[in-house]
């Protein structure tokens, strides 16, 4: 426990929603008769990107033939910015490597083609040239001031470099997009990405004031987060915004059903201040909440705290052990530090259960080799035998692995020169072009490795999605998986690969 407690106060206090992007393709196969009235459509209408979508999903953007045919149409039509930006959205939406030569025949045609810079943008961010996107995102932004969507991006591209100028567009878009589900987007990030709870609390409050959530998505989806941080903070008044919310028509199943456990949890709390303890229990062990809840985290200390109060020390030290294992965290070590001195048990013996307990539910990783980009060689798991591994998968075209990574590289970055290698994994081998220049621009530090299509994954199976997660220990088993790392909870992924690095379990 003396190892566990020194990590967790390395890594300072955790603070307890899943995005899953999956890459998808298909394909559309029509007659050579039905091809030539499709392109005498685009002949009549350049300007159509109508009649250029229906030519380009029967024909297949990948080939040559409609890539010579758009060459042709690109100097029969030289002063339509339409033509190469039918076939540049083609490729944009396949997340493909061809669509920036095309978006940049679009601008140089029209300078003012908003969804071409922000192509620019998006297709920038797979090549991993932020800078570069930043300054697309920014023409795309002065390009049509009143679009709310690149609005509401570009206040969100200074989050990380400047919290005072993202503040303030944030507002400003809030202010000029008052209709807009953009408007309320914007609103609900800020909350979302808020470090302090109480600004929390503020800009929820502020969006369920300002974007009813009856109207607007964001806001629906913002009153979620905000019941389950009023759960963990005021029970009572997360209680009152589940009754609100259950009177909107279609929202009214979730919210009753978040009704209902919100009364639970008050129900337990008001049962324990009369000393009920097997009541409260029994109230609490009824709470069910979606797994993406923060509140869950809560639900196990104050399930313990019931269980030791009812003289159940040693269930719920048990337990605190068993959630520590999923997903260890600072709190979690004081509180089963705290229940095994209840229990006579020094600090040593503490860390032996939690060892143990990891180990007796440790599985080997299943073993693969695949294709390394950064040397073309062949690389095995079993390469890092005797090191920590965070293997990740992804593919240039994932958001939410793109918004993830930041976050590794700061945990990784403190492990250099240690027994640590992070590993990434690329689902879509069509999105290969990417890889190198995306490692080059980005600077992570990630070893980008090639998946191949129907291997055997065993227990480190992403099942097709991606940001999927996993940590192996030195002995090439895995230990925790199914987690995902933001700027709330660096620490937590610290505190998993100090604990594996400084152990040595057999």
């Amino acid at each position: 426990m003396k190892r566990l407690f020194k990590i967790a106060m390395l890594c300072g206090m955790a603070i307890p929603s899943l995005t899953i992007a999956q890459h998808t393709k298909t394909e559309v196969v029509v007659s050579k008769s039905e091809l030539s009235k499709l392109a005498k459509a685009v002949e009549a209408n350049p300007d159509s990107l109508n009649v250029h979508a229906a030519y380009i999903k029967a024909a297949d953007a990948n080939s040559a033939t409609v890539i010579a045919q758009y060459e042709k149409w690109m100097k029969k039509f030289p002063k339509s910015a339409v033509v190469p930006y039918a076939l540049a959205k083609a490729y944009l939406n396949q997340e493909s490597p061809k669509a920036k030569p095309y978006l940049l025949k679009v601008v140089a045609i029209d300078s003012n083609y908003t969804e071409a810079w922000g192509g620019l943008w998006t297709d920038a961010q797979r090549w991993g040239d932020f800078k570069a996107g930043d300054e697309y995102l920014k023409k795309a932004t002065e390009s049509d001031p009143k679009n709310a969507a690149y609005a509401f991006y570009y206040s969100s591209s200074f989050q990380d470099n400047d919290p005072e100028v993202y503040h303030n567009l944030t507002m400003d878009v809030v202010k000029r997009f008052p209709d807009s589900d953009r408007g309320a987007q914007a609103l609900y990030w800020y909350a979302t990405r808020s470090k302090e709870v109480s600004d929390k609390l503020k800009y929820y409050e502020l969006l369920r004031v300002s974007y009813s959530p009856a109207k607007f998505n964001w806001s629906s989806s913002g009153m979620t987060s905000y019941f389950d941080l009023l759960l963990m903070e005021d029970a009572k008044k997360a209680l009152a915004l589940a009754e609100d919310m259950a009177k909107i028509e279609k929202h009214e199943k979730e919210w009753t059903n978040l009704k209902l456990q919100a009364q639970r949890v008050n129900d337990a709390g008001d049962l324990a201040k009369k000393d009920k303890l097997s009541e409260a229990m029994s109230q609490l062990d009824q709470v069910k909440l979606p797994r993406y809840f923060k509140f869950n985290k809560e639900l196990v200390f104050l399930k313990a705290e019931m269980e030791s109060l009812a003289g159940k020390t040693s269930t719920a030290y048990v337990s605190l052990i068993a959630s520590f294992a999923k997903q260890p965290n600072t709190k979690l070590i004081w509180a089963i530090m705290g229940m095994g001195a209840k229990l006579g048990k020094d600090p040593h013996q503490v860390d032996a259960d939690i060892m143990k307990y990891i180990k007796d539910n440790a599985k080997p990783a299943t073993a693969f080799t695949l294709k390394n980009y950064l040397t073309s060689a062949q690389t095995s798991l079993s390469d890092y035998k005797g090191k920590v591994v965070l293997l990740t998968y992804w593919f240039p075209g994932c958001g939410p692995c793109r918004a993830e990574f930041p976050h590794f590289e700061n945990v990784a970055s403190k492990f250099k020169g240690e027994d640590f290698s992070y590993l990434g994994i690329n689902i879509v081998s069509e999105q290969n072009e990417y890889v190198l220049p995306f490692m080059k621009g980005s600077g992570y530090s990630f070893t980008p490795l090639e998946d191949v299509k129907g291997r055997e994954k065993g227990n480190l199976d992403n099942r097709g999605a991606a940001p999927t997660n996993f940590l192996i220990d030195k002995q090439g088993r895995v230990i925790f998986s199914n987690f995902r790392t933001d700027g709330s909870n660096e620490d937590e992924l610290e505190l998993m690969i100090k604990m594996l690095l400084a152990d040595k379990m057999q």
